[in-house]
């Protein structure tokens, strides 16, 4: 298992490059605590992803910023991009193919698409 706490200070950083999969979660939810061992178990299954969580209870202005209003929530950035929000569980094979599908995104037509939806 290996992932990265994030806090607002390190937030920004961590997500500015390569790939990189947010949980957002806390202790006392129970879907959370759920979703925890498929997300550790992704970790392992793919070392090229920055895995990352983000407990909403100790980071609220985070949180609030990002506008997460149920937990869990993940959010995958590439190169600093937000390409995928989902909040609630997802299974290990949904997991795997959302990774799967990020890695053979074109960044310089999700590029574009960002520019022209300013």
């Amino acid at each position: 298992m290996s992932y990265t706490a994030l806090s607002a200070d390190t937030f920004n950083d961590t997500v500015s490059e390569g790939t990189v999969i947010v949980d957002f979660w806390a202790s006392w939810c129970g879907p959370c605590r759920q979703f925890a061992p498929i997300f550790e178990a992704a970790s392992d299954k793919h070392p090229e992803v920055v895995f990352g969580k983000v407990d909403t209870d100790a980071n609220q202005e985070l949180s609030a910023a990002l506008e997460i209003q149920s937990i869990p929530t993940i959010m995958v950035f590439r190169d600093g991009i937000l390409v995928f929000r989902h909040s609630g569980v997802i299974n290990a094979k949904e997991l795997d193919e959302l990774l799967g599908k990020v890695a053979e995104l074109d960044m310089d037509e999700v590029r574009k698409s960002v520019e022209a939806a300013k």
